[in-house]
């Protein structure tokens, strides 16, 4: 018996060592990639990060179907509806449905206030049809997640289920939000792929070469880093001509944002560059013969991806913060265009918060978007590093 336990156990001891034989073989044989992707998955913050922001954008690619009302379409009638709750059961079986809405004016205030109707029920359907829209330019449908179908255009809007209220014209807020969304996000990633080209490129040549390019470049970035942010960004929004369709200010203000981020990572290039031109493999590719097109990309900048991975990273949140901060000044964009910045305008008035706080609603995805970058450049950082503690 004792003999069957210790060989039992031997053999057990065997399978696990044997296991783990097999494990540090496949980290020997593995790509660069599948061990970043291994260490990545490691990190449950940036995992779950990853994810919010895969919603996120799933969100702004599918805005309009999402949507239950055309955001840019006014009903006056309705304006400051406060947020209105869906109920999902009906007499004990699942029957969505709104309550209906009636708008009377306060004789002493004159202000407009609202009440539900709890005997009038409004059914809410799914995959309804709604406005039209288009998605990409190339598909067509009247197709919505939500909606109450049925009616004329009028009705769309006075019979939505307004889940987080109304702006001062009668606008769908979470319907505004689903398309600003789409917007906010890509001039993160547009504004930073044109900061990276610039940052990658004149921080590698003040880096690589050194001498007067190396003086000009750094004396740029000195400059544009010694302007205050806010002045910067107006003198620039100010050169923005005001008769430009909402497209072209779109790419302007995305231009302008890189112009400003580019530095950081120039100067971190810059840097790394400096550190590794000398090293003994950089030399060997030159005696070898490579270019130094191919020098800088085939060795040099895949050397510090873990770099280049936190500061893009890093790079999308700012975009996003200066783009809303800029649209809410009134320098970025502005109406009928539509980003988180643009709904926050509303805000400006201290009042107009506090008599209708729902309006401070755009903010909240602003920091989760943030917050969810920079937990997911943690994870990226440390994941390009796979050999690292």
């Amino acid at each position: 018996m004792v003999v069957e336990e210790y060989e039992g156990q031997s053999l057990g001891e065997g399978g696990r060592h044997q296991g783990a034989q097999e494990e540090d073989e496949k980290v020997f044989v593995a790509t660069q990639w599948q061990l970043m992707w291994w260490r990545f998955r490691r990190h449950k913050l940036a995992m779950s990060s990853a994810f919010i922001l895969s919603v996120f954008y799933v969100i702004g690619l599918f805005c309009e179907f999402l949507s239950h009302t055309d955001p840019v379409t006014s009903y006056v009638d309705v304006a400051y509806i406060g947020p209105q709750k869906i109920h999902f059961i009906d007499d004990g079986s699942f029957s969505p449905y709104v309550e209906g809405i009636i708008g009377e004016r306060d004789p002493k205030t004159f202000k407009k206030v609202y009440t539900t109707n709890p005997e009038e029920k409004i059914p809410v359907s799914f995959f309804c049809k709604g406005y039209p829209w288009t998605f990409l330019g190339l598909i067509h449908s009247e197709r919505h997640l939500l909606c109450i179908e049925g009616g004329a255009e009028g009705q769309y809007g006075r019979a939505a289920p307004f889940v987080l209220g109304t702006d001062v014209l009668g606008r769908d807020l979470y319907s505004r939000i689903m398309a600003g969304t789409r917007l906010s996000l890509s001039i993160g990633l547009l504004g930073v792929s044109i900061s990276f080209v610039l940052g990658i490129t004149l921080g590698g040549i003040s880096g690589y070469y050194g001498g007067w390019a190396d003086n000009v470049i750094q004396r740029i970035i000195e400059i544009t880093r010694s302007i205050p942010t806010i002045p910067l960004w107006v003198a620039l929004a100010a050169s923005v001509p005001r008769d430009w369709s909402i497209v072209q200010i779109y790419f302007g203000i995305t231009v302008i944002l890189s112009l400003v981020a580019w530095t950081e990572l120039g100067r971190v290039v810059r840097g790394r560059f400096l550190s590794m031109r000398e090293e003994d493999f950089i030399t060997a590719a030159r005696i070898a013969g490579a270019s130094d097109t191919r020098v800088i990309l085939r060795h040099m900048v895949p050397s510090f991806t873990s770099h280049v991975i936190a500061a893009a990273t890093l790079a999308i949140p700012f975009m996003i913060i200066s783009e809303t901060a800029l649209s809410f000044l009134g320098l970025g964009l502005h109406a009928p265009a539509i980003s988180w910045g643009v709904l926050l305008q509303a805000t400006q008035n201290v009042q107009s918060v506090a008599v209708y706080p729902w309006l401070m609603t755009p903010a909240i995805p602003v920091i989760i978007a943030v917050l969810a970058f920079n937990f997911l450049g943690d994870g990226l950082r440390d994941a390009a590093d796979p050999y690292g503690g």
